[in-house]
């Protein structure tokens, strides 16, 4: 397997590329309408001030890190981008360079998962994902399950950019099996689903491929589930319900198993509710006896603008308990301070 340039090249000025502006704008445009997000705007904005406040919290000897962390969640993503311009063009240097240099752990993570346009953020961690030690799968799940149509496409023409590859190659070059399948049938049919009349029909396939027959037809799952948009999903998930006498979760639990098993229940999952699932992936990032910290900041990172209000809302229906308590009891120092920030309040 080849593990050559990995990094990504977004340190490049972002606004030279026309490919890197659109999908910006359009990515832009989407969590403006979203609106449920915890980090908004600043209405004051003055990305050479803000430069100004960055540059002097890491001058001299120490760092500030609380002006650094107060500051940069505090401002949305093209907030971000017009600073890191601003500071290239005051200081000579780049921000991020500079802010790797200035911190460390999983406190500089997180911090320099915010300085990356979205879209970027999930192709460098796709590519982590796939050319790294080993397939982390469960990145793949996470994104492909949850993204956009829209989303989906901007991934497929960044990574092809930044990495003078395609996402669809690389993926089918390290997964295998029906796992495989599946993710070429999100990467590929996503921007492309219709609506199929009939779901009934639909919802007896799904039963006679599992709770019907001995064995499963992983291939009808596949199918079904990978090809459909998520209201029509939701319809099938009733009357297969009505038919089978169990939710569509609990039967595939019980017919597949693995890696494939863990995508099938993202899609199924994300199609009832994408925030419920980040809510769910957060509290399995968080309990036990260690953290998924790479999990947790991802999440944190990524939803933080789009849909964290409701991540936090459907976190405190499922487990009783708010997300902010959860994250306060499982971290610590300045990581835990830009994560509580992240999450914008307590559900308590």
């Amino acid at each position: 397997m080849e593990h050559r340039n990995i990094q990504p090249r977004w340190n490049l000025p972002f606004y030279g590329s026309f490919l890197y502006l659109s999908l910006w704008l359009t990515h832009s445009a989407t969590l403006e309408s979203a609106g449920r997000g915890t980090v908004r705007a600043s209405v004051n904005f003055n990305a050479n001030q803000d430069a100004e406040t960055l540059y002097k919290a890491m001058k001299g000897l120490g760092t500030d890190e609380d002006s650094i962390m107060n500051l940069l969640t505090s401002r949305s993503n093209d907030q971000r981008q017009k600073i890191k311009a601003a500071y290239k063009t005051l200081h000579g240097k780049d921000l991020v360079s500079d802010l790797k240099g200035e911190l460390g752990g999983k406190f500089e993570s997180l911090i320099v998962g915010l300085m990356a346009p979205p879209i970027l953020y999930d192709v460098t961690s796709l590519r982590h994902a796939i050319k790294g030690a080993g397939t982390d799968e469960k990145v793949l799940v996470e994104i492909l399950s949850s993204r956009t149509p829209q989303q989906i496409k901007d991934i497929i023409a960044a990574y092809r950019q930044e990495y003078d590859a395609d996402l669809e190659k690389d993926i089918t070059g390290d997964t295998s099996g029906h796992f495989e399948r599946l993710l070429v049938i999100l990467l590929q049919v996503r921007g492309q689903i219709l609506e199929v009349k009939g779901y009934t029909v639909r919802k007896i396939a799904l039963f006679n491929a599992g709770e019907k027959k001995f064995g499963t037809d992983e291939e009808q799952f596949i199918t079904i589930l990978g090809n459909r948009s998520a209201a029509h999903l939701r319809k099938v998930f009733d009357a297969y319900m009505k038919l089978a006498g169990y939710e569509m979760e609990e039967s595939i639990q019980r017919e597949t198993s693995g890696s494939l098993r863990d995508l099938l229940l993202a899609v199924v999952k994300c199609a009832r509710s994408v925030p419920a699932y980040f809510a769910e992936t957060l509290f399995n990032s968080l309990k036990g006896a260690g953290t998924d910290d790479q999990t947790l900041i991802r999440v944190m990172v990524s939803r933080s603008e789009v849909d964290m209000l409701d991540i936090r809302a459907n976190y405190r229906r499922l487990f009783a308990c708010s997300l902010y308590s959860s994250i306060k009891g499982d971290t610590s120092g300045d990581y835990r301070k830009a994560l509580l920030l992240l999450c914008g309040g307590d559900d308590a």
